[in-house]
């Protein structure tokens, strides 16, 4: 046993191993502590105590026992230590080590627990890689699942997704280290985990009944920015005792559709439909046929093929100038401001910094140039509004990712983007003549339809 510890301290690798478990292990308890005491930290502070520093703790004890063997292989003739446990002191000696490797265990496996913990975080996933991760990151914070944890979507429960998840969390670690990511990140994901072991945890589409109304507020380019609603009643439907319709009849369990597209799945190239009491149709887009493309594999539809952006939304340059003047954010009555405001923000910047001047300086330009009286007497509401649109562009658009207005359309309708009309524009048909509907009633009820006054507006009490 002596000659063990002597050669611990005779060569230079388990010297440096030892020195790395005790910092580490210093530093560990140190940091702890300073959480526990109820200091705030930071997704870094949390790498640091919980992977980097058991980590460099488990390195030092494999230094160690590296530096021993190495250490003992010289010895003219390398025996094993004798442990006669009838010494006194060689009992003392076994229950300290004893003692001391049980609490290393316990210590390094609340490390590792608490380090899982932390990797799972909302924080940890927005925050750490902020250049690569600040786009989704902005867009999940208001989003109507900002309260779901990351992993809740994007792993789930189960060991088998749990391992999958950090096999690729350590090849995105990988390149991001190297800078060998994506500008911007790929979309859709084509390994995501089916909606089945994530969405439906919470939403259940076959009790999604009746119909459910949506109203869409936007205004027009003219001089006086005109209010217009357009106003729809949702055929929301599901698997109830009168069968299933509506737009969740895609998601009856009776009914599966599969497709083939392009990698973005923005063109459906064939579309195959298959139900418990009729034939399998197969539907070929017209337009391509003869083109010849070469689709995806055939992938079963599910909840993100329409709701491909529940979480991380990214809206229009329309939509979001729409949103701030609808909440005031922006003064209605400033002559053309929607119109300039459009202009202003879809103008090309190479930074966030440069947009904000940019667009503030467009906006007022245009009111000293046009409406100079205005400009003087509106002045703190046109600087206002130039603050407001610089924000939009900054919280939509990051040239540092090539992320623009349209990079990531919403499929969950057709008013901005193609969605629905992928499969649903007429042009998708059987050999036999079969065609997709088109038809806008089998999914909603149009009430109005960008109406300055719709009359329904006046039947709801204010």
């Amino acid at each position: 046993m002596k000659d063990h510890l002597a050669a611990l301290t005779r060569n230079t690798m388990s010297l440096v191993g030892s020195a790395l478990m005790l910092i580490s292990a210093i530093l560990f308890v140190s940091l702890m502590l300073i959480e526990l005491l109820g200091a705030e930290g930071n997704p870094y502070l949390g790498i640091i105590t919980y992977l980097i520093l058991p980590a460099g703790g488990l390195l030092g004890f494999i230094l160690v026992v590296w530096g021993i063997r190495r250490e003992r292989r010289r010895a003219p003739e390398p025996v094993f230590p004798v442990i006669d446990l009838n010494l006194d002191a060689t009992r003392k000696r076994l229950m300290m080590l004893i003692l001391v490797v049980t609490v290393g265990a316990v210590v390094l496996t609340a490390a590792m627990s608490q380090g899982v913990h932390v990797m799972e975080s909302t924080s940890f996933c927005g925050e750490t890689c902020h250049s690569v991760m600040s786009p989704e990151y902005i867009a999940y914070q208001r989003s109507p699942h900002a309260r779901v944890a990351c992993v809740e979507c994007h792993v789930g429960s189960g060991t088998d997704w749990f391992v999958r998840s950090k096999l690729s969390g350590a090849w995105q670690l990988v390149s991001i280290t190297f800078n060998l990511y994506d500008r911007p990140i790929p979309t859709p994901v084509h390994h995501l985990r089916p909606s089945e072991g994530t969405c439906e945890q919470c939403h259940w589409p076959e009790k999604f009944y009746g119909v459910r109304s949506k109203m869409i507020t936007s205004f027009s380019d003219d001089e006086a920015n005109t209010e217009v609603k357009t106003i729809l009643l949702l055929k929301v439907g599901g698997n109830d005792f009168a069968g299933s319709q509506g737009i969740h009849w895609h998601m009856d369990p009776d009914v599966e559709i599969r497709y083939r597209s392009d990698e973005k799945r923005r063109t459906m190239y064939e579309v195959e439909l298959t139900t418990s009491d009729g034939p399998v149709k197969r539907f070929v887009k017209q337009t391509v046929k003869e083109e010849n493309p070469e689709p995806m594999d055939w992938r079963v539809m599910d909840c993100v093929d329409c709701h491909n952006r529940p979480t991380h939304v990214y809206y229009t340059a329309e939509e979001a100038v729409d949103l701030a003047l609808g909440r005031d954010f922006i003064a209605k009555d400033l002559p053309y401001v929607r119109r300039e405001g459009l202009r202003a923000v879809r103008a090309g910047y190479a930074s966030h910094d440069e947009a904000r001047q940019g667009i503030s300086t467009a906006i007022n330009d245009f009111y000293r140039s046009e409406y100079p009286a205005l400009a003087a007497s509106r002045a703190e509401d046109i600087e206002e509004a130039g603050h407001v649109l610089g924000g939009l562009y900054a919280s939509n658009v990051f040239p540092s990712m090539k992320i623009e207005w349209d990079t990531y359309p919403d499929f969950s309708g057709h008013y901005n983007s193609l969605g629905c009309n992928r499969c649903h524009a007429g042009d998708h048909a059987t050999e036999d003549g079969d065609v997709i509907d088109s038809d806008c009633s089998l999914c909603h009820t149009i009430v109005a339809w960008d109406e300055a006054s719709p009359e329904i507006l006046e039947l709801i009490p204010k």
